[in-house]
């Protein structure tokens, strides 16, 4: 069992978290984050998914603590025995999307997505989109505000206010999902592989042109967007026993 004498300490700019930085580094120090054997996030959700993208490739695990609001992704604050919550904590083990861009000027662009990799129309005009999954067509033409594709950690986030289904964090899939579709009106979306290449073409892209984010990172007047699982990234996140990820998004599911 490891013993996280090391810890790093990172705090959003609510004075409520810069306040718990400044307690818990009094109490149990705070080394540099490539020194440490665990960072703990002290925020919201938005400043937990900001330290996760800063450590993509460093494989050292983080532990949030809710200074914030919603906090889906963090633990209950509490000052004391945060060396034996460490200790005890669960392991989640997620995986990002990576997003490859061409846009109208045909230069290439690429990022990587916790969350979510989406595509929105930019003006009034409604997106007209064509997906290709693994090499096969399968919508011609999709005429809406936009499209996603999620992973399970990002299924309870936009995707689910999209209306796309809850992955629980263990499933090996992706959710498919339009935004405000108009045609084809009855399709919702699809479940894929998680080892699927989506391909989605902007058609149109002059008349109707259209925008592509991942997670934070944001591409306008895109004509083409690939998406795929990037496997070879291992997020590592920590929860306390019986409050992990998976128990929050099954939990999620029968709130009514």
């Amino acid at each position: 069992m490891a013993s996280f004498e090391n810890i790093a300490f990172v705090a959003s700019e609510t004075e409520e978290a810069k306040d718990a930085l400044h307690e818990l580094a009094k109490r149990y120090g705070n080394v540099a984050p490539e020194q440490a054997d665990a960072i703990v996030a002290l925020g919201g959700d938005g400043l937990m998914l900001q330290t996760m993208h800063v450590h993509l490739t460093s494989r050292i695990p983080i532990y949030g603590m809710n200074r914030g609001s919603v906090g889906f992704l963090l633990n209950s604050y509490q000052e004391n025995t945060l060396r034996e919550r460490l200790e005890e904590a669960e392991i989640t083990v997620i995986h990002p999307l990576h997003m490859t861009v061409r846009d109208r000027q045909g230069a290439l662009h690429e990022a990587l997505a916790i969350n979510e990799v989406s595509l929105f129309r930019q003006s009034h005009q409604a997106a007209k989109l064509k997906i290709t999954v693994d090499g096969i067509p399968r919508i011609d033409e999709l005429i809406c505000d936009g499209v996603l594709v999620s992973t399970p950690a990002g299924s309870t986030a936009y995707n689910l206010s999209a209306h796309g289904p809850i992955l629980p964090i263990t499933a090996p899939l992706l959710a498919l999902t339009p935004i405000s579709p108009f045609r084809p009106r009855r399709w919702r979306g699809a479940l894929l592989p998680n080892d699927a290449k989506v391909v989605i073409d902007v058609l149109e892209p002059e008349k109707r042109p259209t925008n592509a984010v991942a997670d934070h990172s944001e591409f306008r007047d895109v004509i083409a967007v690939e998406i795929k699982e990037e496997s070879g990234i291992d997020i590592f996140m920590m929860f306390d026993p019986g409050h992990t990820l998976a128990e929050r998004i099954l939990a999620e599911q029968f709130d009514y």
